[in-house]
């Protein structure tokens, strides 16, 4: 917990700091005078000014945010001598430019913060995977346990390579976000028997990137093999004798493919929400058991599941994937394009009703993902960051009041009419902006808790 909430504090320190010094520099490059520059909102705890006439460094109570003030005949008296510094006196395009900097500093960070993770390198789980499930769109399309995805591809006919399976992953979402058909090159766990599968993803009928769509994907998680961790005291696995070490072979006289098909015929196993027996045929030193299994209810997300207190599976075989520093800046430009043109269709998903809104995120999940990356390593935070970065960057961009992008539409506004908006539009616009602004935040608390606590 501790430790999500410092990655989470460190998370927006970072992206508010870069947000806001792009305002700050494009601002001053552009001859406007910053009176402060603010980490946070409300009370300030700490502030620092080389001269009286320079601009003011705070940090403030609140860190959720930050702010930019600049001198502005709008929001005060300004001596004649420094009207010339005033923001609102700047030409048009100097004050579009200033508003936009902040998005694109948050643009240029994410692609850094890409290629810096892609430099740098990590060790991730290869792309070979575990049993699809049954009845999912990646069963239909043939994918079978211990297939390795070597490559991927829009049309079938130009391939790119997959280092990883969050490589994958990330692929996948693109696809099943857009509803376009993905191609993949499969081969066995060996590299034999290269052969290409489609992937119908826009079957799913459904844009969200939420469980329920990935399970109907139903394309398996790293492979895994059968073999049994720890084991619970007092639990069903231990009742029927089960030991850590032990490979499953059979279930109910059918071969067991790897760990995930395991832990599916367990959940699989109640009838009328009462544990039913399972046969099961291990390797133990060298040597076949039979063992009678009996799992018990429990309930996962509102569903009655079968739970036997075992861990199952081993550790997934893992790639080392770093790349060079001209191909990581190349890969940091690429995945902010990608993620960027994803988030943005998403959004317009959500505002067409084609998408759920449940895609939103607040703080708490946002602090979750913060604390697991950092616990993972350096270079999946920063992949982390990144991904954040370029979320906000879009965000401000949207064309809603208050928003960055709300702004540029003004400024649009005043440069094909010839005149800026009114300021009794200003006023009602801001308002709705604001109104819409604590709805979107509400929901995405809304959903956050929902994900914390699980449906009810």
């Amino acid at each position: 917990m501790i430790s999500s909430v410092l990655a989470f504090v460190l998370t927006l320190a970072v992206l508010v700091v870069v947000h806001e010094y792009g305002h700050y520099r494009v601002a001053v490059a552009c001859g406007v005078k910053v009176l402060r520059f603010s980490v946070g909102f409300g009370r300030v705890l700490w502030r620092h000014q080389r001269t009286p006439d320079s601009t003011e460094f705070v940090l403030s109570a609140w860190p959720l945010g930050g702010y930019v003030r600049m001198l502005d005949e709008r929001e005060g008296p300004v001596d004649p001598a420094e009207q010339h510094r005033a923001f609102n006196r700047r030409p048009l395009l100097q004050r579009a430019a200033v508003v936009a900097a902040g998005p694109l500093a948050n643009f240029l960070l994410a692609m850094l913060l890409f290629a810096a993770a892609s430099w740098i390198g990590q060790d991730e789980p290869k792309a070979l995977l575990g049993a699809p499930r049954a009845g999912s769109i990646a069963e239909a399309a043939g994918m079978r346990a211990g297939d390795w995805v070597q490559a991927w591809s829009w049309d079938g006919n130009a391939w790119n390579d997959v280092a990883s399976l969050p490589e994958l992953r990330e692929q996948l979402a693109e696809a099943m976000a857009t509803q376009r058909v993905l191609h993949l090159l499969v081969s066995d766990a060996e590299g034999r028997g290269r052969h290409p599968v489609r992937l119908d993803t826009e079957r799913l009928g459904s844009p969200d990137l939420d469980a329920q769509t990935w399970v109907r994907l139903g394309l398996g998680a790293a492979f895994s093999e059968p073999v049994l961790g720890r084991v619970m005291p007092e639990g069903p696995g231990a009742q029927a004798g089960l030991q850590s070490g032990d490979h499953v072979l059979a279930v109910d006289g059918e071969p067991v493919s790897d760990a995930g098909a395991l832990r599916d015929r367990i959940r699989a196993a109640l009838d009328h929400g009462v544990g039913r027996s399972m046969s099961w045929r291990v390797l133990r030193k060298g040597q076949e058991r039979t063992l009678d299994v009996r799992p018990r209810a429990a309930e996962d997300a509102g569903q009655a599941v079968g739970r036997i207190d075992v861990m199952i599976g081993g550790q997934p075989q893992m790639v080392s994937v770093s790349h060079g520093l001209t191909v990581s800046l190349q890969m940091g430009v690429e995945r902010t394009w990608s993620n960027a043109t994803l988030t943005l269709q998403v959004f317009g998903r959500m505002l067409v009703g084609q998408a759920s809104l449940k895609n939103l995120s607040g703080p708490i999940t946002i602090a979750d993902y913060a604390g697991q990356s950092a616990r993972t390593g350096i270079a999946p935070f920063l992949n982390f960051l990144a991904y954040v970065s370029v979320s906000l960057g879009v965000l401000n961009l949207l064309p809603l009041p208050m928003l960055d992008g709300g702004h540029l539409i003004y400024y649009l506004f005043e440069g094909l009419s010839g005149r800026p908006v009114s300021d009794w539009w200003l006023k009602q616009l801001q308002r709705a902006g604001a109104m819409l602004m604590l709805l979107l935040m509400a929901l995405a608390l809304s959903n956050d808790l929902t994900r914390l606590l699980g449906p009810h």
